[in-house]
């Protein structure tokens, strides 16, 4: 299971995680949002440069069952949009960790890390949640 929701990721109770490297932030959505999606066909973000607020919205996903709004777990400015979801948004569903990344940002507030979980809150959180 530690595969489906890395360590080195901090995670949310909607289902985004942050890999967080000093004040930059990549930002996705975790194995478990992708399940419950099914098979994405679209995927929505901010343009580079736009600013996001933690737990505000920040685009959406579109799947074959509903379109889902992306909820932002770390505030700050968005440095790099992963474009070739675009056009290939089956890369969600395929590697939602790596290759399926959504945005990457500049912490505009580092101490909003501390609201996220570990890996291990996270799966515990499933587990209650189920």
């Amino acid at each position: 299971m530690s595969a489906e929701y890395p360590d080195d990721l901090l995670y949310t109770r909607e289902h985004e995680w942050a890999r967080v490297d000093g004040t930059r932030a990549v930002i996705g959505i975790t194995r478990f949002a992708v399940e419950q999606l099914g098979d994405i066909t679209q995927v929505d973000l901010p343009k580079e440069g736009d600013s996001v607020k933690k737990d505000e919205v920040f685009g959406t996903v579109e799947s074959v069952k509903a379109v889902s709004d992306l909820f932002a777990p770390l505030s700050g400015k968005v440095l790099k949009v992963n474009d070739p979801l675009k056009d290939s948004p089956e890369y969600v569903n395929d590697d939602c960790y790596d290759e399926g990344w959504m945005v990457e940002i500049e912490l505009s507030v580092e101490s909003e890390k501390a609201g996220l979980m570990s890996a291990k809150q996270y799966k515990e959180f499933l587990e209650e949640s189920a």
